[in-house]
Order: structure tokens, then C-alpha cells, then sequence
């Protein structure tokens, strides 16, 4: 049985994948699919975020070890997510079969402007600073995320429950932001098959962040002409449908 790992972005957690574990795990027939929370996001709320990305993967790490669920471990992450699977892949390369890392950004491949578009710049620091109205907030995180016309008010209604139950702090949310600004990844692919796959509208992060990537580690590049930075949001079957082929 192959075990996929998922890992999700910034501030976000288990419950922002929707239904997109459960079509995966049916187009890999015969696989395991967990969801792991970084620390300070989602079940794991109630932790301090680390200020590094290694110390992330190294908390995931112990996170599938409490759990008796042994490696090698493919890794499926987006956003921060897959600077952490990167990291964890270099740390321990023995343990991770394959990554295929969504929407990402990372140093030395891609300018700040890049990996984080500067229109967005202030209205991420109002949210994360000033905003109390969680459906607002999780509206802006649909402008941000999604290229659909109109914010689905059942999703919307699923996420606004999840910050209810599971809110992450301020403090927390600003030692993510750094983490993901301090990270710098290896000039060569920490393992040898890794898919990476971006929207060519992500209103977030450029598209060219993940073609410089691919460029420098000399691994596959699957694009999406319509999607926003959450992929597995807006176009669910071509994500499971490209890692199905690539995975075999």
C-alpha cells in the first residue's frame, strides 16, 4: 500500500481540501491518503508555529510516527505545504518516494514580488492583523485563492465552521509567513520524482515560480490555463487526474 501525505498552505488546514483526498485516493487505487495539519494550523492549533520550515517537516515527521504510519511517504502539498515537503525530502530522502508540490515559491528561484504578488500585500496584512468577521475573512481568502466568479456559499460556510473550531492565532499566522519567507530551497531536486503543478492564474504567487523550478530541478511541469492558486479548489479532477499519470 503507497501512502500519500497531503500537506496545505498557509494558515490553512485539513478541512480546506474538501472532498479532493477522497477523489485521489479512488484514482490510486490500492493507497492510504492522510492529512497532516502544520503546527499551529488545524487540529494542531493550540501549537506555537515554528519559525523555520524544517522545524515544520520535522513535526510532521514525528506527527505520522505517533501514528504507527511508517514511510517511504509520497508527499502532495501546496503553498507552504510544499516547502515543507521539499525540506522534509532533503532531510530525509530515504523516506519520501515522490512529491508533487502545488502552487509553490522558493528561494533562490524567484524574486519576493514573484512569490508573493505586492497587490495582495495589503490586504493579507489587514486579515491577518485587524479582521473579526470570519466570514469576511474567509470571502477574501476566496478572492485571493479561487479565479471562480462567485464564492460557493456551502464551502465558504465549511471553512467559516473550520476557523471556528480550529482558529490560528496571530502569533502563529506571523511566524508561518516568516518561515515561508526565510525558507530557501536546494538547487537540485531532493528526489528525483517530483511533479510540480501551478495555475497559470494564480492571483497569489506567479506561475513563473514553479517554472523556474522545474527549470533548475529538471523535473515535470503541468499547467492549468484557468485555475487559481488553490488548484485542488478549482479544478479538483485535472489535479487528481495529472498525478494519477505521473504516479502510474
Amino acid at each position: 500500500m503507497s501512502t500519500w501525505v497531503l500537506l496545505r498552505g498557509l494558515t490553512r488546514e485539513t478541512a480546506h481540501w474538501g472532498g479532493f483526498p477522497q477523489a485521489l485516493a479512488q484514482a490510486l487505487p490500492g493507497a492510504r491518503t492522510v492529512m497532516l495539519d502544520l503546527p499551529g494550523n488545524g487540529r494542531r492549533h493550540g501549537d506555537t508555529s515554528p519559525w523555520s520550515v524544517r522545524a515544520m517537516a520535522e513535526a510532521c515527521r514525528d506527527d505520522l510516527r505517533r501514528q504507527g504510519i511508517a514511510p517511504p511517504y509520497h508527499l502532495l502539498a501546496m503553498s507552504l505545504g510544499a516547502m515543507v515537503a521539499t525540506e522534509w525530502a532533503r532531510l530525509a530522502p530515504g523516506e519520501v518516494t515522490g512529491c508533487v508540490l502545488i502552487n509553490t515559491s522558493m528561494r533562490p528561484f524567484s524574486r519576493i514580488d514573484q512569490r508573493l504578488r505586492p497587490r495582495n500585500y495589503g490586504r493579507l496584512l489587514s486579515m491577518a492583523l485587524f479582521s473579526r468577521d470570519p466570514l469576511a475573512s474567509e470571502t477574501v481568502v476566496w478572492r485571493l485563492t479561487s479565479q471562480q466568479p462567485h464564492p460557493d456559499p456551502d464551502i465558504l460556510a465549511q471553512w467559516v465552521a473550520a476557523r471556528a473550531v480550529h482558529p490560528v492565532g496571530r502569533a502563529n499566522a506571523l511566524r508561518q509567513l516568516v518561515a515561508a519567507a526565510r525558507y530557501r530551497a536546494p538547487r537540485q531536486a531532493p528526489v528525483s520524482r517530483t511533479l510540480l503543478l501551478a495555475s497559470e492564474h494564480d492571483g497569489l504567487v506567479h506561475s513563473v515560480c514553479s517554472r523556474t523550478i522545474a527549470e533548475a530541478w529538471g523535473c515535470p511541469l503541468w499547467l492549468h490555463p484557468t485555475a487559481g492558486h488553490d488548484l485542488p479548489l478549482d479544478a479538483p479532477d485535472w489535479v487528481v487526474r495529472a498525478v494519477a499519470d505521473w504516479a502510474g
